[in-house]
């Protein structure tokens, strides 16, 4: 049976972040439809360090809201918001308070919802390695922890959630804050992959990109890359990852604005 294509690209546009004069990159992926199978209409808005804001077949996800309402300001509503952790550029009660509708889907693991739950209500709270499904799509809470003995206390075992998004088999790997466990690394047929790299708080350079050579996703954003000494290479991320295995595209967003003014 003849295949049927059809070829949607999607125009690239700016948006604002934080004031009228941030500007953000946005990703956009060209559709292809082929009959009988599934390839997503997907556009990544980063708006700074870990929070991004994804739109996925028209269904609205925000990573890490975090900011206020004013750094979402015209952007669409969102329909579903996932939170990693507890630390304050991951979770700000009151920016979910602002943002959200009685429609949004919350989900929190179990630490962010005790911080929230009396300021933000019905919030789904899943554990590592648990799901839940809503709209054809299906979220797995991913460990996320440190190993390093010297950032252990940062991050420990089963207080936070990385997120794997899957719908039609398609799969976003979301870090949050991380070093390159076992969890990671063993994570198989991911499409796109956000990980972090961070000092002291998470890992370096080198250890993101290794990990990712591992897992092989067939595309990488680096993001989360701010630490307190300040940004880290992720040019050299992009070099490691090409040197090694071509067939893992690195894309590489804005993720802090205000270094760009």
């Amino acid at each position: 049976m003849k295949n049927l294509i059809l070829s949607l690209s999607f125009i690239a546009f700016l948006v604002s972040c934080k004031n009228e004069n941030s500007k953000n990159e946005v990703s956009s992926d060209t559709i292809t439809v082929v009959e009988g199978s599934y390839e997503p209409q997907i556009e990544i808005m980063p708006i700074s360090h870990a929070t991004f804001v994804m739109i996925w077949d028209e269904k609205v996800f925000y990573i890490d809201p975090v900011g206020g309402a004013q750094v979402f300001e015209g952007m669409p509503q969102e329909d579903v918001i996932l939170v990693t952790d507890i630390h304050g550029d991951h979770m700000s009660a009151e920016t979910l308070l602002a943002i959200k509708n009685d429609g949004t889907i919350l989900i929190v693991p179990e630490a962010v919802n005790n911080k929230i739950k009396e300021t933000v209500d019905t919030a789904e709270v899943i554990h590592n390695d648990q799901s839940t499904s809503f709209d054809g799509f299906k979220v797995t809470a991913i460990p996320m922890y440190n190993l390093t003995e010297e950032r252990l206390k940062f991050h420990e075992k089963g207080r936070g959630n990385g997120y794997v998004i899957e719908k039609n088999d398609y799969k976003v790997y979301i870090s949050g804050d991380t070093e390159d466990i076992p969890e990671m690394r063993a994570l198989e047929g991911i499409d796109k992959a956000f990980v972090c790299m961070n000092l002291p708080y998470t890992m370096t350079v080198e250890n993101a990109a290794d990990a990712v050579l591992e897992f092989a996703p067939a595309e990488v954003y680096p993001y989360h890359y701010r630490g307190t000494e300040g940004y880290l290479d992720v040019d050299n991320f992009k070099k490691i990852i090409n040197a090694a295995d071509t067939s893992i595209k690195v894309t590489q967003l804005d993720w802090y604005p205000e270094v760009s003014e």
